[in-house]
């Protein structure tokens, strides 16, 4: 097929018209940027400068909270400068930039949380031999591979829209440059491409989903045979990751399984794990976790 593109820049309508609104919303997605720097920071300074980077479940953590600060610093400006602005413009080349960005970081944070499920499920279900699976060495590789991973993923989103051709309106129904919004403006049929980017992203997101679920329920079931006081421990650790794996996995199944058409709010719940799950993350991971909390009062009250 022949690209014949005439569109040199997009215009984001952005997350809301209303003028009142987009005030409002500036204020709390400003808010929302600055608790997720400030929480994610605090995190990744405590673990690094504690022996709490010693534990794979904290190395995940850590990478996990440097993701999240990646992610958002892809979105939460444009999202903040089209509510600031009457009309956010962006070129087609930052366009493309941004799509490959956002779902390289994103699909990095969903290998991240896989990764940390793995740790939990044999912490609890082969303790004796913990020490020796999840080893230093072990927990790099899948830093890697979910790095790997999520960059072939990235660029499969991008050379599904790169070659498409964009020859009518430039108005993307979105606050960021994403593949479903953009199909919408190509001036030619769409069904494979359709096809491709819900087998690619949104059947992705739901068998992610469903195998962290089940992994959870066995990992639950195998506390039975704990005592009282492991399986209290276990289940504050467990609680807290299902809790971010909700989070994220709900709003992007929702948002990429369905094909693409002009009825679904797919911007609104975007939010949810473009925004809200990353500024939660820390909150979720320190407040229901008594080693975070004792690691950051000895690191900061000291350095206070």
């Amino acid at each position: 097929m022949e690209n014949q593109n005439n569109v040199t820049e997009f215009v984001l309508l952005g997350l809301f018209l209303n003028k009142e609104m987009k005030t409002i919303c500036f204020a709390f997605f400003l808010l929302c940027y600055f608790a997720i720097f400030l929480g994610n920071f605090i995190i990744f300074i405590t673990i690094t400068c504690s022996q709490l980077i010693q534990q794979p479940m904290y190395y995940f953590l850590c990478h996990l909270a440097l993701t999240d600060l990646a992610y958002t610093s892809t979105i939460i400006p444009t999202l903040t400068s089209g509510l600031a602005a009457k009309s956010k413009k962006i070129s087609f080349n930052c366009c493309m930039t941004q799509v490959s960005a956002a779902h390289l970081l994103g699909g990095v944070e969903m290998f991240i949380l896989v990764s940390m499920s793995f740790d939990r499920y044999i912490a609890i279900c082969k303790p004796l031999h913990y020490t020796v699976i999840m080893n230093r060495h072990r927990c790099d590789m899948l830093i890697v591979t979910a790095w790997a991973v999520a960059f072939w993923h990235s660029i499969a989103q991008l050379l599904m829209v790169l070659w498409l051709p964009f020859c009518g309106p430039n108005q993307i129904d979105h606050y960021i440059c994403d593949v479903k919004p953009l199909l919408k403006l190509v001036c030619t049929n769409t069904h494979v491409v359709s096809i491709l980017v819900i087998a690619n992203n949104g059947m992705v997101c739901l068998v992610t989903f469903l195998v962290l679920l089940v992994s959870y329920i066995v990992i639950l079931y195998n506390l039975r045979t704990h005592s009282a006081e492991g399986r209290r421990k276990a289940l504050s650790t467990c609680g807290s990751h299902i809790m971010v794996v909700v989070l994220f996995f709900l709003p992007c199944v929702y948002t990429y399984v369905p094909p693409p058409s002009d009825n679904n709010n797919e911007k609104e719940f975007s939010v949810l794990y473009t925004v809200i799950a990353p500024m939660l993350n820390p909150l979720i991971y320190t407040l229901r976790n008594t080693e975070m909390k004792n690691a950051v009062r000895k690191l900061w009250c000291h350095k206070i």
